[in-house]
């Protein structure tokens, strides 16, 4: 029996991407054609959490795990090769790998609760703060990097702050703008950075505690890891940003005017564009006002 495929809603606003309505189409095909290779069968319905990715419970010879079929975009580029490096230290484990369908076969976090669901911010920081030492692996020659992303993210963000209506301050444009342009060429050791590590791609799991899923990543200095756990609302919102940013920089060891330089450069990026940019912009503000 061929293995079916239910499309989840929240992909429906990739139509919109001149790929998008295509990839969508061809979703039920690539699953079953991954279902064969891998011998995999559907073990419940679709995740719903992801926006850029279809991710479905599978088992594989009575194994349960997770299959995520990728939205090629940039960001998600080199999530194999990050998860190759972590090798399971702190992070799922990768455990087959299909480039050409950008599909990758991972360890299936159980319970799979996040760590955004209800822990207290203080303990959730006590999670992040043991997990970052062990997820900053010397970064791969080849991995995308940080100091050619920030400029791509300077060279288009007023025309993205203008597109978007102008929605906050030009000051706070333009202090982002500055440190994507004077923080990359003065950093230190390059490792592996997750650049969307928030309280939703941390899972509970039975191998260890928690364990981080989802990598974006990026080859650049410890600071830059800290900018999306500041602004993260599924660990308290509205964030006590100034608060996290001491904390973490504190017991971590780490620049703080560094860190906080590129959380404005990062979360003011990532703004535009996004149902909850404005969230953002708080964030910047609080940073830059608070300092």
């Amino acid at each position: 029996m061929t293995p079916s495929l239910v499309v989840p809603a929240s992909l429906d606003w990739l139509r919109a991407e001149p790929t998008g309505e295509r990839w969508l189409a061809g979703l039920p095909a690539v699953f079953s054609d991954l279902c064969e290779q891998w011998s995999l069968a559907p073990d419940g319905p679709v995740f719903y959490g992801s926006h850029v990715s279809c991710v479905v419970p599978v088992l594989r010879q009575d194994e349960p795990v997770v299959l995520k079929i990728q939205w090629p975009h940039h960001d998600c580029e080199h999530e194999a090769l990050a998860l190759r490096l972590w090798d399971g230290d702190g992070a799922v484990r990768l455990l087959a790998h299909d480039e050409s369908q950008h599909a990758l076969l991972v360890e299936r976090c159980t319970p799979g609760t996040a760590l955004g669901g209800g822990v207290p911010c203080d303990s959730a920081l006590d999670v992040l703060i043991g997990l970052l030492p062990r997820l900053w692996k010397p970064a791969a020659s080849h991995m995308r990097k940080l100091a050619a992303e920030a400029p791509s993210w300077a060279s288009v963000m007023v025309d993205n702050w203008e597109s978007d209506g102008r929605p906050c301050d030009r000051r706070l444009v333009d202090a982002a703008l500055d440190y994507c342009r004077d923080l990359p060429a003065s950093q230190g050791s390059q490792v592996v950075v997750h650049q969307d590590l928030h309280g939703h791609n941390v899972l509970a799991s039975e191998r260890e505690p928690w364990l981080v899923i989802d990598p974006k990543p990026l080859a650049g200095e410890r600071e830059f890891s800290l900018a999306p756990i500041i602004r993260s609302p599924e660990l308290g919102d509205p964030p006590d940003v100034l608060g996290r940013l001491d904390r973490l920089t504190g017991e971590l060891g780490l620049d703080r005017e560094r860190a906080r330089g590129w959380a404005v450069a990062q979360s003011m990026a990532w703004s535009f564009g996004a149902p909850l940019g404005h969230r953002h912009h708080v964030v910047v503000r609080q940073l830059l006002d608070g300092a």
